[in-house]
């Protein structure tokens, strides 16, 4: 199993913010533009653990040089099914310099940017509070 896979399914918050490179960009289902940056990408993905119900991969897919995978999953919004993909690319040091979300039907994805919606607040805080921390050393 994908390291990246293990990290998500055991919930380890830690273990997936490890896997991000600096750099790395964040495109999602429900947002217009992308995020770059290593804090706002993991106070997304902790917000999606917390938003999420029943999250399981179903599938996996890896290029030959195993610098792209893909991570079909399901999981439920507010009661309704959704199932998605996470398009990942690995840098040279093996972290995650890009990450893109498909999710399917568009009545889960209007669940899921409603909820994300609510995220959004504490998604910006726990960003800046990482970004003053390595500013400060930290």
């Amino acid at each position: 199993m994908h390291p990246f896979r293990a990290a998500v399914e055991a919930r380890d918050e830690a273990a997936i913010e490890a896997l991000l490179a600096d750099n790395v960009v964040f495109t999602s289902p429900v947002a217009f533009k992308p995020y770059p940056g290593k804090a706002i990408t993991a106070a997304i993905l902790r917000a999606v653990i917390r938003v999420f119900e029943d999250f399981r991969y179903v599938r996996e897919i890896a290029d030959a040089d195993g610098r792209d995978h893909a991570f079909v999953f399901e999981a439920t919004v507010d009661g309704k099914q959704i199932t998605g993909c996470d398009f990942l690319h690995f840098d040279e040091q093996g972290r995650i310099d890009e990450f893109m979300v498909m999710v399917r039907p568009l009545s889960a994805a209007q669940a899921l940017a409603a909820r994300m919606g609510e995220q959004f607040e504490q998604i910006k805080t726990e960003a800046a509070a990482q970004l003053a921390r390595e500013g400060a050393g930290a």
